[in-house]
């Protein structure tokens, strides 16, 4: 059995013009201490898919349907008073930036002690002797005298050592990490991911790391799911995925990466933008967007435009395509009539 196992899971907001579907049939798995990157363009379900797992979708939002499993106990129809036994204790959350998410009049120590006593019963010496174990493994210095200051009197980075310090405290078995360098110059990102990577192998926690660059996901997990508009479009090993993407949107946000570029030349781009949830394409929602809709005949593939479609198998990755369906189905008849 999985550690963490996400089935179907389909999330919507209640909007006056009607309901929308952040989230279609949405399902994976993970296994302890291990990683996993979810990707995607800004709009495409990331967020939204992370803050289900600990059912932290705020109203309007709500779960209609599917299931999150965790260690066989089913997250989304927990009570509150069970969820808050998981939440902070077996999966820990690492928001996209630290400001917002510490208290800036309460001091670092008094933060993580109120966390810690929230699930233990220990005392206060026993609580900053953890606090300091803790700030010391995220390498933060003279930890003594952080655990007296206050989120202004930090830098950005240490900030951010400072959340995944409190995201360890209770030694979870599972951190979310929600785009965690989101707000951090290139050279602090990464040492921030360098520090979440040996740490998670370290204590064996499974990571899901939630980003929009791909670069972060190829040196950090093992295996991707790709989302674009509310659905996973294409899921597997990670190496597998950037070494040979098979679903356009994935070849397109790898080609969009700068040193996909000629020196000199305009940078590449996937032509248009998300669609609102509001008002899907019909079929592949990706469609519209993308340079292999038409046949080789220069006619556009009917399928494409006209039905949702489903997963196929492509070596160890699967694809929601329907191009990857047609080609695999085409080396098939090939291979039974050679």
């Amino acid at each position: 059995m999985a550690l963490l196992e996400v089935t179907n899971l389909d999330v919507r907001f209640g909007l006056r013009q009607g309901e929308v579907r952040a989230l279609r049939d949405v399902n994976f798995t993970l296994e302890r201490g291990e990683r996993l990157g979810i990707v995607g363009e800004s709009g495409a379900g990331k967020s939204v898919a992370a803050f289900s797992l600990l059912n932290l979708i705020a109203k309007p939002g709500f779960i209609a349907g599917g299931s999150i499993s965790f260690e066989g106990k089913t997250l989304n129809t927990m009570s509150e008073r069970g969820l808050r036994k998981v939440r902070g204790n077996r999966i820990s959350m690492i928001f996209q930036d630290p400001m917002m998410t510490l208290n800036p009049v309460l001091s670092i120590g008094e933060q993580m002690v109120e966390c810690l006593k929230a699930h233990r019963r220990i005392s206060s010496k026993e609580a900053s002797a953890i606090c300091l174990d803790k700030l010391r493994q995220v390498q933060i210095p003279s930890p003594e005298t952080r655990l007296d200051q206050y989120p202004h009197e930090l830098s950005g980075g240490m900030r951010q050592r400072v959340i995944i310090a409190i995201a360890l405290l209770l030694d979870p078995d599972i951190i979310i990490a929600d785009e965690p360098t989101t707000a951090l110059d290139v050279t602090i990102q990464a040492e921030i991911m360098a520090l979440l990577l040996e740490l998670c192998e370290q204590h064996n926690v499974g990571l899901i790391l939630i980003t929009h660059d791909l670069g972060v996901v190829s040196q950090v997990t093992q295996r991707m799911l790709v989302m674009y508009a509310g659905r996973v479009i294409e899921q597997g090993p990670t190496r597998e995925i950037i070494n040979d993407p098979q679903h356009p949107y994935t070849q397109g946000l790898i080609n969009a990466l700068p040193q996909m570029a000629t020196p000199g030349e305009r940078l590449n781009q996937i032509r248009g933008s998300m669609p609102s949830l509001s008002n899907l394409p019909s079929g592949c929602a990706f469609h519209p967007r993308c340079n292999f809709i038409n046949r080789a005949d220069g006619k556009p593939r009917p399928a494409c435009i006209e039905q949702v479609p489903g997963f196929v198998e492509s070596g160890n990755c699967r694809v929601a395509c329907h191009m990857v369906a047609e080609m695999l189905e085409d080396r098939r008849l090939k291979e039974e009539t050679s």
